[in-house]
């Protein structure tokens, strides 16, 4: 059997990677935001029921114990603010099991950092300025889009009160899936994924916010200025399809987020999911007092593949995860 040794990426546009990883360092340097390095692995996982964290066991000074490879630096870093770092970033090795594809690979890097003080607002304005840093070319405006009115626009149907059942068939109609078990959130992020992420940012930088409360994760939750609706806290960015950044207004009560990974960890046993590990760590920290402000992971590669126009982050990567 020949073994394919080489790069999935050549060697100029791993040049030309180094170069856009030290524009992203340079912007980070004139605002005042220091770089850290926290371990990829750790005592706790993600409990989202929508990634897959990988574990391995280890010898620690405790003894055997079990550890889990970061899906991203989130969690070391929410204890160093904790511990008074102010702004921090982190351009991080994060690993999620089987998300291999085009837009993916099992093992990437991740661009995440933190700004204790900073309102929602700021860091989209900033997350927007980061990414004109890294694209050959300015992509033009940035524009605000509802999760509800893009639904509304694309699908005519209201997320928030479309019965589950019709969710459920739209969503077997477009993904061509058996959806008839499928939880809400499943048939949701389906139909964002198929029918409305394809058109956005087209004509600029599309940011989108408020999102279930559901879809809350580790942000904070507000009132839906339309109806009164609690809704999550939070944004994402596109540019050409490509979903590039994911931000928080950051959850800072420990007792919620220990609520909320009690709630994943039910709803993966209810779906036959494994259960992961809390990080009691983190919830050390959130209960110790972590200030209150914003944060962003953004996929690095992604943002490499589309600055160099490339088809996939593999073309980027110097090794993409082996297919065989």
């Amino acid at each position: 059997m020949t073994i394919d040794w080489r790069p999935t990426a050549e060697i100029d546009t791993l040049r030309e990677r180094a170069r856009l990883i030290g524009e992203v360092r340079a912007f980070f340097a004139e605002r005042g935001v220091w770089e850290v390095e926290t371990p990829v692995l750790g005592h706790g996982g993600s409990t989202d029921l929508h990634l897959a964290s990988l574990s391995c066991e280890a010898t620690t000074p405790a003894g055997r114990e079990r550890l889990w490879l970061q899906t991203s630096p989130e969690f070391h870093m929410k204890r160093l603010l904790a511990a008074g770092s102010g702004p921090i970033f982190q351009i991080a090795r994060s690993f999620r099991d089987g998300e291999v594809g085009r837009r993916h690979n099992l093992e990437f890097t991740m661009l995440e950092w933190y700004r204790p003080g900073l309102d929602l607002d700021g860091l989209i304005e900033e997350t927007g300025a980061l990414i004109r840093r890294v694209l050959p070319t300015d992509p033009g405006p940035t524009h605000r889009r509802r999760y509800r009115e893009l639904f509304r626009e694309t699908l005519a149907l209201d997320p928030f009160t479309e019965s589950l059942e019709a969710l459920r068939r739209l969503a077997a109609e477009k993904g061509g899936l058996d959806m008839a078990e499928a939880p809400r959130d499943d048939c949701l992020d389906l139909l964002m994924s198929l029918a409305i992420e394809p058109g956005l940012g087209r004509d600029g930088l599309d940011v989108v916010v408020d999102y279930p409360a559901s879809q809350a994760a580790l942000a904070r939750r507000h009132r839906d200025a339309e109806d009164g609706e609690w809704v999550a806290s939070r944004f994402e960015v596109y540019r050409d399809g490509l979903e590039l950044a994911n931000g928080y207004d950051e959850l800072t009560d420990g007792d919620e987020q220990r609520a909320r990974f009690a709630e994943d960890n039910a709803a993966r046993r209810a779906f036959g999911l494994p259960e992961v590990d809390v990080d009691q760590r983190l919830l050390a920290a959130l209960a110790a007092g972590m200030p209150e402000g914003s944060g962003v992971a953004l996929g690095l590669d992604r943002l490499i593949q589309l600055a160099l126009g490339k088809a996939s982050v593999a073309e980027v990567m110097a090794f993409a995860t082996p297919s065989a």
